[in-house]
């Protein structure tokens, strides 16, 4: 089942933007999706790019479909078999493997974790998570004391532990520092296991590449070309991390391959790439909604929003121009930033992501003989009941007082449906940026920070 898109407070009752607007650019959606796919068969061409599309690492899109059909036709000698058989190796040697990465060497596979596995992965036993390691993220900031703390829980432990590594070039300082403690503390405790326990993901080139070989590695896994790091979740970037906990990676990729049969064929009305792109668009164009909130509802979407922040605010924040992603969770949030977007200025598109089924037996109030908070009267009621009015009384609020928002309703969360997220997410992204005139790949921005950062330490 697809995911659904569902826009209602963003049509104001009161003028502004509507259904008709929505439907009259039709023809740039159609236009912009055209564009997105033969960007997609340019780059698979290997044909050369135009100087007006320098960066174009659009390899994200057809790589579902690339890995499905090579795992269909060599089952374990294809990429997604070989990254099984590695995963499952590692899950049986180690208690726990850390993976060191930094933006989107690491959020994506934290937002797998957190939507697909259970909500306390970490410290339930080995049997309620399937015989695999905990996993810990690392090497996404330069913050002393968490990597200390870390390196100090393993130590106390005392039980077989792993690494991950990924970085394309292993030159981002953040990653690459982590990488030279959690090796030098992994060879003191893994010994001559050491080339069996520490996992890259990288370039085919580079410093972590040539590191990996002169340890001797068992296994080295490629950032495929033309996929920049914030598209790389589908890829043994968050792929390796995925099987690692347990995950089926095959699933995942079948979700992502749904979206994209669904996005190349689909008409604008009932495209849901295409219907979450007008409607952001229109309203930064016609409303100034230049916010765009991903309100998701309970906490194991909240590493998704953070994976998508990052894609939004990357690709499009160029030229002075771009939304600004914030990802909020409810209701925790509407107990602190609600009042501002209930009241506060009115340049907001809030998007709910909501869930439709729950995994677990739903939780009821219950009746009890201490009814001092008085909530006997409720007592059949469960926690997604709960939720559901949650839901529906602020987007009632929201509706009252004109403030556009919308749905994204998954049916459940799994690998099939959070793999059809992530790729909606990412083809809007790269949709609207050839919609507005903005190249979608690249983060100049970025590296002045890291350019400015190194020479000070090396001067």
């Amino acid at each position: 089942m697809l995911i659904k898109y569902e826009p209602h407070g963003a049509f104001f009752d009161h003028g502004g933007t509507s259904a008709l607007e929505l439907a009259a650019i039709g023809p740039q959606l159609e236009a912009a999706r055209a564009e997105v796919l033969a960007d997609a068969e340019l780059w698979a061409a290997g044909a050369a790019v135009p100087a007006s599309k320098n960066p174009l690492d659009a390899g994200f899109h057809q790589l579902p479909d690339r890995l499905l059909a090579e795992h269909s036709a060599q089952g374990a000698k294809s990429e997604l078999g070989r990254i099984q058989t590695t995963a499952d190796r590692l899950a049986a040697e180690c208690r726990s493997v850390v993976v060191l990465g930094i933006g989107g060497s690491y959020m994506g596979a934290r937002a797998l974790l957190e939507a697909c596995c259970h909500p306390y992965y970490n410290e339930v036993a080995p049997a309620t998570r399937g015989g695999r390691p905990r996993i810990y993220f690392e090497g996404n900031n330069v913050d002393n004391d968490a990597v200390s703390g870390l390196v100090e829980l393993l130590r106390q432990r005392d039980e077989p532990w792993g690494t991950v590594v990924i970085s394309k070039s292993g030159g981002t300082l953040e990653t690459a520092a982590a990488t030279r403690i959690f090796l030098r503390e992994l060879r003191e405790a893994a010994g001559d296991r050491l080339a069996e326990r520490f996992v890259p993901v990288t370039g085919t080139s580079g410093k972590l590449f040539e590191l990996s070989t002169a340890l001797g590695c068992k296994a080295i896994y490629e950032v495929p070309d033309g996929v920049g790091g914030r598209f790389s979740v589908l890829s043994a970037v968050g792929l390796l991390p995925a099987a690692l906990m347990g995950l089926d990676i095959v699933k995942l990729l079948e979700g992502a391959k749904a979206m994209n049969d669904h996005f190349a064929s689909a008409p604008p009305s009932d495209n849901v790439v295409l219907q979450y792109v007008g409607v952001g668009h229109l309203l930064e164009e016609t409303e100034e909604c230049s916010t765009r909130i991903l309100s998701t509802w309970g906490k194991r979407l909240e590493a998704t929003g953070l994976w998508y922040d990052q894609l939004l605010a990357e690709s499009l924040g160029k030229e002075e121009r771009g939304a600004f992603p914030l990802t909020v969770v409810n209701t925790r949030d509407l107990h602190s930033r609600g009042q501002q977007h209930q009241e506060g200025v009115r340049d907001k598109l809030i998007t709910n992501v909501i869930v439709g089924s729950q995994h677990s037996k739903p939780l009821a109030i219950g009746m009890s003989d201490n009814n001092q908070d008085q909530l006997n009267e409720l007592a059949d009621k469960t926690l997604p009941q709960i939720l559901s009015a949650a839901i529906a009384g602020t987007n009632q609020a929201y509706r009252d007082d004109d403030r556009p928002t919308a749905d994204i309703v998954l049916p459940t969360l799994d690998e099939h449906t959070i793999g059809q997220l992530l790729q909606m997410l990412m083809l809007a992204t790269v949709v609207e940026g050839r919609l507005i005139g903005i190249n979608p790949y690249g983060q100049p921005g970025v590296e002045a920070y890291k350019k400015n950062m190194n020479a000070i330490l090396r001067s």
